[in-house]
């Protein structure tokens, strides 16, 4: 047990930690435990990754300490992680790697005898929630209850045979249909009521999330879906001491719009009108393309602008701005996304200027070390007794889970202020206010 300077006690991370993932054959998934492998072997950098290379200024400016987050709070090593998950597809991650198309093939070579043993469970799937995407590799049963079962025995059997200590689960699978919040994901009584019902509004990902935190598992779901994000499900992660966070793995565009956005805002310059769009060619390319897929994916992209630039304190500025989002499926793009932003802004006494981005970025890549971040902050957060909503991780998300009383942060320097100060306090160290007036007094 470690105990900080605030007194608060911590355990120690120690023995395996498992990271389940669904979806695992996906390019998301194969990408982070290549790459996590790869890392471990020293063959590779964790570039991207916040826990692995990233710093924390701790103190005055004066003292100049700016240790290593993972010297600063105690995370598990890469060396402790071992991968489990569940696809519809039977690849092992190996071959999932080389059908995505994100790594090289050197890369993938490098760890082929360790990663051609890691092979999917049968998933839980419907057809009905994704449209565009089948596969074989599927389990069957009577009611969507006995479906969250045999996820929770499969949660048990890979403890106990891969001898894990810990478990995280991170939701990697595809954007499933858009579903709106219901009278059924309003308690956790009609949530199992609802999954023994084989309600239609839930989905497999709330199936998942369901039988994670049945099993003590911490959760993050890293799609639009609402799976986690139900009060249902936030009542049982509060009931079982376990913490959750989502939703949607921020990468592309939308981390671009948490940068731009707010430096419109800090300048009081205005906006007229934000277009936005994407091509891709992935396997999220494809199950984006069926409408209402897309229609969830849009919902989670369109907050970003209306909670950072709060049209109804700045009516003059953002009370009129036109924002559209468009993501079009074009294969040979494969992994390598582009996205491309149009930005009509006007400034001193309403003179028109515009910005333009084009930035062609490779998905999965920027995805992997969110990955990797969010399974030890969220193994640090279990051992450190925090349960239910970690708004702390909203770094790492398009449309962060919050208190219902609050609207969400999405300003990423503010989202990152915000992990760090959690992290000081966590280890009993002074929050950084940036004031700095003891400097000049």
């Amino acid at each position: 047990m470690i105990k900080t300077k605030s007194g608060l006690e911590i355990k120690e991370p120690v023995g395996k930690l498992g990271v389940l993932l669904p979806g695992i054959s996906g390019a998301v998934a194969t990408t982070f435990i290549v790459g996590t492998i790869l890392v471990r072997r020293g063959l590779a950098l964790p570039i991207g990754s916040l826990t692995q290379m990233g710093r924390i200024r701790l103190g005055k400016r004066t003292e100049r300490r700016f240790p290593k987050i993972k010297e600063f709070v105690p995370l598990a090593e890469v060396s402790d992680l071992v991968f489990g998950g569940w696809d519809i597809f039977p690849d092992s991650v190996y071959e999932g790697a080389l059908k995505a198309g994100v790594l090289s093939k050197e890369h993938i070579e490098a760890v082929k005898d360790e990663v051609s043993d890691i092979k999917p469970m049968p998933a839980v799937f419907d057809r009905e929630y994704v449209k565009k995407l089948d596969g074989p590799n599927v389990k069957r049963a009577k009611s969507k209850y006995e479906l969250a079962q045999m996820l929770r025995e499969d949660i048990r059997n890979f403890k106990k045979e891969k001898g894990c200590d810990r478990l995280v689960m991170i939701w990697c699978g595809s954007t499933e249909k858009y579903i709106e919040l219901d009278k059924v994901h309003q308690t956790l009584e009609d949530f199992e009521k609802a999954l023994k019902n084989n309600h239609p509004l839930v989905s497999p990902s709330m199936i998942y999330a369901y039988a994670s935190l049945c099993e003590g598992v911490p959760f993050a779901n890293g799609s639009p879906n609402l799976s986690v994000d139900i009060p249902a499900l936030v009542e049982l992660a509060k009931e079982k001491n376990v913490p959750i966070a989502g939703k949607d793995f921020k990468t592309g565009q939308t981390l671009i719009k948490t940068v731009i956005a707010p430096m419109l805002k800090a300048r009081v310059l205005g906006l007229r009108g934000w277009f936005s769009v994407n091509i891709l060619g992935n396997r999220d390319g494809e199950v984006l393309d069926d409408p209402e897929s897309f229609r969830t994916k849009e919902v989670s992209k369109l907050g970003v602008l209306e909670y950072i630039l709060q049209p109804e304190l700045y009516p003059e500025l953002y009370g009129e701005y036109y924002h559209k989002v468009r993501i079009n499926f074009y294969p040979p793009r494969g992994d390598d996304k582009e996205a491309w932003d149009n930005i009509d802004i006007f400034g001193w006494l309403g003179y028109p200027m515009q910005i333009k981005i084009n930035f062609l970025c490779k998905d999965s890549i920027l995805a992997a070390p969110i990955v990797l971040d969010l399974v030890l902050f969220l193994d640090l957060a279990q051992r450190s007794g925090m349960r239910g909503i970690q708004e702390w991780l909203s770094f790492y998300f398009k449309s962060p889970m919050h208190a219902p009383t609050i609207y969400p942060e999405h300003d990423l320097f503010i989202q990152l202020m915000k992990l760090k100060n959690r992290l000081r306090h966590l280890m009993g160290e002074e929050l950084i206010t940036h004031l700095g007036l003891e400097y000049y007094d």
